[in-house]
């Protein structure tokens, strides 16, 4: 029945060959001609940026047909415009990928409005590495532990209301009682430079990895004062900073706080928007693990001192499941501290 409509009129056997070969397509003979798009949730010049445009030309060479790679700024709203975007209107064909910013994806857990997306049914690739956010300041700034800021004011520079540099300082203002005023509306550059020209005094919420890969030499000339590291466990180069979670006194406050602070867990993720062809997901996945254990990449990681510390698609996915099933009331505390911008 089928032979027989595709041969009744010239217009229907082209629709039914367009048809018969776009279903025969191997994914080579897709990437040979369709250059792979790589939209970044960050502005250039930034962490996420850099680390992108290391890596996804060495995910494409271990893609079929090893397309061309063509990195797309997309920052607006802490990340938020690059992930709505990825969900709603780039193509599903394999052809566009996304370097996000990891706290994005608890914005639909928590309830914004803004998040038009379901964090669980994106296609997952994997995370290059786990973050540790630092709450730190200019070495020149006369504050040096968490509780300086209990008794005085701190001004930290932010992108947007969704970045981490907001939504951290937010969560210690609340439930530690520090003094952060968070000044937003900077780009990703900026928002360390102003720290360096004065107009602000820090950053809290800027991964450690961030300052090791844009501003080795402010590590060097010990130019930063770490007040406190805003993660589930201390990073190994940071023993004598201070971690957050240790500070808090009563377990409900340190369980929202966790929730918080969770996304750092999958650190710098890649992924795909959802539906895409089988094959076509499979050969990305693959393509990113092949990639990770590549020695050209990692030589070129090693080049921007990008510690590599791997986590699967399959294990961000998970942890997204999780915290989905949280207890209510943590989650509406953890969107409560973390929206209330």
């Amino acid at each position: 029945m089928f032979v027989y409509f595709c041969i009744r009129t010239a217009l229907t056997a082209a629709i039914c060959g367009g048809a018969a070969f776009a279903q025969a397509q191997t994914v080579e003979e897709f990437y040979k001609k369709t250059p792979l798009s790589v939209y970044v949730g960050s502005g250039a010049g930034g962490g996420f940026d850099e680390i992108a445009r290391v890596f996804t030309p060495h995910l494409a060479r271990h893609l079929p047909g090893s397309p061309s790679v063509v990195v797309k700024n997309m920052p607006g709203a802490g990340g938020l415009l690059n992930v709505n975007f990825m969900y709603n209107a780039a193509p599903r064909d394999g052809s566009a990928i996304a370097a996000p910013f990891n706290t994005v994806f608890m914005l639909p857990i928590f309830g914004d409005p803004a998040a038009k997306f379901d964090p669980r049914k994106f296609t997952w690739l994997g995370s290059l590495d786990k973050q540790t956010a630092t709450c730190l300041v200019w070495h020149s700034v006369d504050v040096n532990t968490i509780d300086d800021v209990k008794k005085r004011e701190i001004a930290v520079g932010a992108t947007g209301t969704n970045a981490t540099p907001a939504i951290f300082p937010a969560v210690l203002n609340a439930l530690l009682g520090t003094k952060f005023k968070v000044i937003s509306g900077y780009s990703t550059n900026e928002v360390r430079l102003a720290m360096e020209r004065g107009e602000t005094q820090g950053v809290c919420g800027l991964a450690w990895q961030t300052y090791k890969a844009i501003a080795p030499g402010w590590i060097a000339d010990k130019k930063l004062k770490i007040l406190a590291q805003l993660g589930l466990a201390k990073h190994k180069e940071l023993p004598d900073a201070p971690l957050a979670l240790d500070m808090f006194a009563n377990a409900a406050d340190k369980k929202v706080f966790e929730l918080v602070v969770l996304p750092q867990e999958f650190g710098r993720p890649f992924m795909a928007p959802p539906d895409l062809p089988a094959d076509r997901a499979a050969a990305l996945k693959q393509a990113f693990d092949k990639a990770l254990v590549d020695p050209l990449f990692l030589a070129d990681a090693q080049k921007i001192r990008l510690d590599i510390d791997a986590m699967t698609g399959d294990e961000i996915k998970a942890m997204l499941e999780g915290a989905y099933a949280a207890p209510k009331e943590e989650i509406a505390r953890a969107a409560k501290f973390s929206l209330a911008q």
